[in-house]
């Protein structure tokens, strides 16, 4: 995992490269990523949705209700004289190669879902290059200037404060997680396989499509309300909804999915609602969506 990265400005930006281009009619023949040459790294190249964080008032209860419902691992990092606990999506390999659930302290926040992941393959040596260059197209697309990585690994917010993590692909357990035994292992209800989906309650679908297009290539729409971003190599989807302007539909990020083994339906819809979360209405078939014990919504994914 990488520290924080500074955003900077290359000199030749990309707005002086495009004006040349313009007077010369290059841009009347070449795309945008053509024009900028062999050094273009956006759209990223990503394999998709890696892990999520929940921050929530009480991390020892969020951490059993989960380790409730999958059949997995749980570590513990030390954090601000707490833990954050990592609820494993996968098996741990000896390179600490896998996703995860984080669950961290809301330090009086209330609850909510916090950041979702994305990897991006050489994040290590392009991650300057790469913050660089989404500063000069964010800009040109009207964006503003872009901040740069306000947290550890890359985390920055999108125009609706939304926050988004870049780290080297594949992601990695935190190398100061180590194995907890808050509750037994391999108890829970379900086998899990990674995240599936995040979605995203957005102000302005357009404007947040435009945003989005700009790190990871072209959306497929569904209908006037919804776009996705679809990670072909990691079978992940961004999921992009225009919100309601009604209380308490403000931008967030709404739900995440999880891939999970096959289940039974009943066994586990009574299994969530003993550990004190509530079965909600889904419209993907087969899956099941649900409010954990703090409000925050997950799916489970048969794949």
């Amino acid at each position: 995992m990488t520290g924080t990265i500074k955003n900077t400005r290359s000199t030749f930006t990309r707005r002086r490269l495009l004006a040349t281009a313009m007077a010369t009619g290059v841009c009347q023949l070449l795309p945008v990523t053509r024009a900028l040459g062999q050094n273009a790294l956006l759209p990223l190249d990503t394999p998709g949705l890696d892990h999520l964080d929940v921050i929530v008032p009480d991390v020892a209860a969020t951490a059993r209700f989960y380790m409730g419902v999958f059949n997995t691992a749980l570590h513990a990092q030390p954090f601000r004289g707490g833990f954050r606990y990592f609820v494993l999506l996968g098996e741990l390999n000896e390179q600490r190669e896998v996703g995860y659930l984080a669950i961290g302290d809301s330090a009086g926040r209330g609850s909510y879902i916090g950041h979702f992941c994305t990897t991006v393959a050489d994040w290590r040596q392009n991650g300057q290059a790469i913050f660089s260059q989404m500063d000069e197209a964010f800009a040109d697309a009207g964006f503003g200037d872009f901040p740069g990585s306000t947290g550890f690994g890359g985390i920055f917010a999108d125009p609706d404060g939304l926050e988004i993590q870049f780290l080297p692909a594949p992601d990695t357990l935190v190398t100061a997680a180590v194995p907890s035994d808050l509750v037994q292992w391999h108890q829970g209800m379900v086998t899990p396989h990674g995240v599936d989906h995040v979605v995203l309650q957005v102000s302005d679908l357009e404007r947040a499509i435009s945003y989005y297009r700009i790190l990871y290539g072209q959306e497929t729409r569904r209908g006037n309300n919804r776009a996705d971003f679809i990670f072909a190599s990691s079978s992940t989807t961004l999921q992009l909804e225009q919100s309601r302007y009604e209380y308490g539909m403000n931008p967030k990020i709404a739900r995440f999915g999880i891939k999970v083994s096959p289940f039974d339906r009943n066994t586990v819809t009574n299994g969530i609602t003993a550990l004190g979360g509530s079965v909600l209405e889904s419209e993907i078939p087969g899956s099941l969506r649900f409010s954990d014990n703090d409000g925050n919504v997950a799916e489970l994914v048969p794949v």
